[in-house]
């Protein structure tokens, strides 16, 4: 199933249960084959979050006084 475009939370959200959803049935996500769920969900954030342009360690702007 193709990820859905955006950039909202709930886009994002979608696309990484997808994705570990897609490990689940056959073991890969794309070419990689990660051996745990815990790095199989690690790769669907950074794809998903690649997807929709964001960046992991992006932080909120602050508002200066």
């Amino acid at each position: 199933m193709p990820l859905r475009k955006g950039a909202s939370q709930v886009v994002v959200s979608s696309n990484i249960k997808t994705l570990v959803h897609e490990w689940e049935e056959d073991g890969s996500i794309g070419s990689s084959h990660p051996t745990t769920k815990q790095k199989a969900v690690k790769q669907a954030v950074a794809i998903s979050l690649n997807k929709a342009g964001k960046n992991r360690n992006a932080q909120p702007h602050k508002r200066e006084k």
